[in-house]
């Protein structure tokens, strides 16, 4: 007979957990799964810059041009 009150109780918390969601620290979040700030995405952006200009040349000698796909491709 004393379900319904623990019942009714979880039921109220269960609500308030999907419908009130405004709570989230998303700073405190980040912090604590060690997500990056701007300054690592920026880092990520110069690393990125500096492996397109390295692979660059490659392009360049091995351009789209060279591409033949008359060649057998050794498979059947």
């Amino acid at each position: 007979m004393g379900r319904g009150r623990a019942k009714a109780k979880q039921v109220k918390v269960a609500r308030q957990l999907k419908y009130n969601s405004g709570g989230t620290d998303l700073d405190r979040l980040r912090d604590e799964l060690g997500v990056g700030d701007s300054s690592r995405s920026d880092d990520a952006d110069d690393l990125n810059d500096e492996l397109a200009d390295r692979y660059a040349d490659y392009a360049d000698d091995y351009g789209a041009g060279d591409d033949d796909d008359s060649r057998p491709s050794g498979r059947r």
